[in-house]
């Protein structure tokens, strides 16, 4: 289902641009970013009550926009906290960072918290 071996997160330190910080501004996310993408997003946020997920092949996972390859620590600490994502909570067991995780602040609770509040008309 999941890894089965001990691995690590390839970040554990959450960025300064992190959209799950309050406050965070993701129009100032470094390297450019898209609305659409953001909202595409929503696709890895668990959904309370569906266990669908852990069937799939794969979790899907919101990746840090800073590190190539990493999970973004402010969504794997609210999958892991409030998002209640069991997938994840399982694939976490054989990590051997986790412990190390670091959020800077307060974050958000939700993921539509995470976006931009954009003008009515705006994408």
């Amino acid at each position: 289902m999941g890894k089965t071996e001990g691995w690590k997160l390839k970040r554990t330190s959450q960025c300064a641009h992190c959209p799950w910080i309050k406050g965070s501004d993701p129009l100032k996310i470094p390297n450019g970013y898209s609305l659409e993408k953001h909202k595409a997003l929503a696709g890895t946020i668990a959904k309370p009550g569906d266990l669908s997920g852990l069937k799939a092949k794969e979790q899907h996972v919101f990746a840090c926009h800073e590190t190539d390859d990493a999970h973004c620590v402010g969504w794997v600490s609210n999958q892991l906290g409030h998002g209640n994502s069991l997938r994840l909570r399982i694939e976490m067991m054989t990590c051997e960072n986790i412990g190390a995780l670091r959020l800077r602040g307060e974050q958000h609770r939700s993921f539509e918290d995470t976006l931009p509040r954009v003008k009515e008309g705006a994408s």
